[in-house]
């Protein structure tokens, strides 16, 4: 469960990474359904290339990494 919580930052990361690429080029991705976020806090827009399957996809990739590295 501790690898879990180790790998999101990881995850993240390289959701966020693979999606600024692809989503900015026009692609959707395929199967990995990126899409494009909107943000507008109190006057800080932030826009951002999201996919879910994408932010799974790399957890688990970090997390098996992780697991196998041991302490």
């Amino acid at each position: 469960m501790v690898t879990l919580f180790k790998a999101l930052p990881f995850g993240i990361f390289l959701t966020v990474l693979v999606c600024l690429f692809l989503g900015s080029g026009g692609s959707s991705g395929g199967i990995l359904n990126i899409r494009s976020v909107h943000w507008d806090i109190q006057g800080f827009d932030l826009h951002f290339y999201w996919s879910w399957a994408m932010f799974v996809i790399g957890t688990t990739l970090a997390g098996a990494i992780l697991w196998m590295m041991g302490d």
